[in-house]
Formats: C-alpha cells, sequence, structure tokens
C-alpha cells in the first residue's frame, strides 16, 4: 500500500453535498482491477474513479470508472468530476478541450468558465423499446401503461431504457418496485410542462424536465442523485425526436434531498454537451 493522492468531487452542483458525489483517486498505477473494484465498494459512493496515464495518443489522461459490482466502460457524473480533479490537481490538456480516454473510447470535455460540459457518446442502441418491457415498467414503477408518453433505448454504455411520463410532478412521485424492475437500468423523464414546449410557470426554476434514474445496486436496486450519462442519451433521444428545445436545463435528485442541474445543448454540428459545476469536498490522500 501507499499514500495516493485522492479528492472526492461533488458533481452537477456548485453547492457541496446538493449533487452527486464521486471518489477519484489522482494516481491508480499499480493497481488491479479487484483491488479498484474492492475499493469502490468500501467507499459506498455510486461511482469511483482511478486516475491513469493514457494509451491512446491525443488523450490527456486514462479513467476507469467502478460501480458496485462492476467496471463501466462510461459514466457521465465520473467523467465530469474526474476531469474537475485532474484540472485542479494541475492537469494541462494539450489542446482546447480535454480529452478522456475511457472503456468507451475518447471523450471531449470542454470548459465553460467553472462548468464543465462533455460531448455526449453515440447510442449503441436507441428506437422505441420492445412493448413487453414498456409494460413491465410501468408495472415496475407502479403507472398505468398509458401514462408512458414516449419511450426509448438510451444506451451509451450503461444500457438505459428510458420512459417519459406526462408530467415532472409524477416522475417525483414515484415509488419503484425493485424487485419487478430486477436488474434493469431505468430513466424516467418528465416535463415541468406540455412536451415539447416549456411552461414558463413550470420552469420558473429554469429546468425543464425533472429526471430520476434506477438501476442495480447496493443489495438490491438504487437511485442515483444525478446522472451524466443517461441525460446524455436522454438529450439525444428527446431533442432528436422534437421532445425538447436544443438547450436546456434538467433537475435530477430532488427526490433525495439533492438539488443537481444537468444543462444540455446541441451545438450547431449537432453535437450534444452535458454540463454542470463541480465541487471538491475532500482533498487529501488514500493508502491505496
Amino acid at each position: 500500500m501507499k499514500q495516493r493522492p485522492f479528492k472526492q468531487v461533488d458533481v452537477f452542483t456548485s453547492v457541496p453535498y446538493r449533487g452527486n458525489p464521486l471518489a477519484v483517486v489522482l494516481d491508480g498505477s499499480g493497481l488491479s482491477t479487484e483491488e479498484m473494484q474492492h475499493f469502490t465498494n468500501w467507499t459506498n459512493l455510486s461511482e469511483a474513479t482511478f486516475l491513469l496515464p493514457p494509451t491512446q495518443p491525443g488523450a490527456d489522461y486514462r479513467v476507469r470508472i467502478f460501480c458496485p459490482g462492476r467496471e463501466l466502460p462510461f459514466a457521465g457524473h465520473p467523467t465530469l468530476g474526474s476531469c474537475h480533479a485532474w484540472l485542479e490537481a494541475g492537469g494541462r490538456p494539450q489542446g482546447e478541450h480535454v480529452v478522456q480516454e475511457c472503456g468507451a473510447g475518447l471523450v471531449r470535455i470542454r470548459r465553460d468558465g467553472e462548468r464543465l460540459a462533455f460531448a455526449a457518446p453515440p447510442l449503441r442502441r436507441s428506437g422505441p423499446l420492445p412493448e413487453e418491457d414498456v409494460a413491465l415498467i410501468a408495472r415496475g414503477l407502479g403507472v398505468p401503461r398509458e401514462d408512458i408518453v414516449r419511450h426509448a433505448w438510451c444506451d451509451n454504455g450503461p444500457g438505459w431504457r428510458g420512459v417519459m411520463l406526462k408530467s415532472a410532478a409524477q416522475v417525483l412521485s414515484l415509488r419503484p418496485d425493485a424487485a419487478v424492475l430486477a436488474g434493469l437500468d431505468i430513466g424516467v423523464v418528465g416535463p415541468r410542462g406540455k412536451i415539447g414546449a416549456i411552461g414558463p410557470r413550470e420552469a420558473d426554476d429554469g429546468c425543464a424536465f425533472e429526471v430520476r434514474a434506477f438501476f442495480p445496486g447496493n443489495n438490491g436496486m438504487a437511485e442515483d442523485p444525478v446522472t451524466g450519462s443517461l441525460n446524455a442519451a436522454l438529450a439525444q433521444w428527446l431533442i432528436g425526436e422534437g421532445l425538447a428545445p436544443e438547450r436546456y436545463v434538467a433537475s435530477q435528485g430532488t427526490a433525495l434531498g439533492r438539488a443537481g442541474r444537468v444543462n444540455v445543448e446541441r451545438d450547431a454540428h449537432g453535437n450534444v454537451w452535458i454540463g454542470g459545476e463541480s465541487v471538491t469536498c475532500v482533498d487529501g490522500t488514500v493508502r491505496l
């Protein structure tokens, strides 16, 4: 074991303890996959990351991303949190954007003042869900099938199944059945106003949608406070189908007492960027 630089970062918030925490080991060299997984499980957080020297040309650093029980090829809040930690520790990108190497390939990250944003990776699978999946999800969420007004594969590494309910209020009232939804990654989104048109009264806080994410973990089903990968896939689906404007803010974590804010933008080239602020809450070393 040796002392390794370590940060715990709160992501998708500028206020400590209101976003989604991430453990970042800034020097993961020499650690085995088993050691990384064991440490991740010990943190009891949704994810931990380990920074390593890059192996692909053009990358500024390499990151391995773990959640309880498994390694992920890509995840959004670990991407932004790891980049925040790397920059804060003195990292300097080679070019205009920071380029992160991960299991899903190279991911570009741009800096907009205090906010970082990653370019959403291509969807591995898209299009409507099978009807049997939709019926199962409706039963697991405890809503009538007709209340799922849109649905789609939102698979960009994590195999999210995305469903849209009639309203943000309905999303916040969900009490999902873990037994019915066992083994599924479910993303739920609801508009603050009418679908495709954001009502001014509902959007007083600047948010167009409410999002919740449910996935296997922690000896059952877990809810993620704020989820970059899901919001990236939701944005590609919703903007692509004209269900959302090309720039909006999504709220996530409300049901857990958090106040995550995810900034979404599709640029002139058709790239979808997912952004948010991060704040370091713990800064020191860890023995690994």
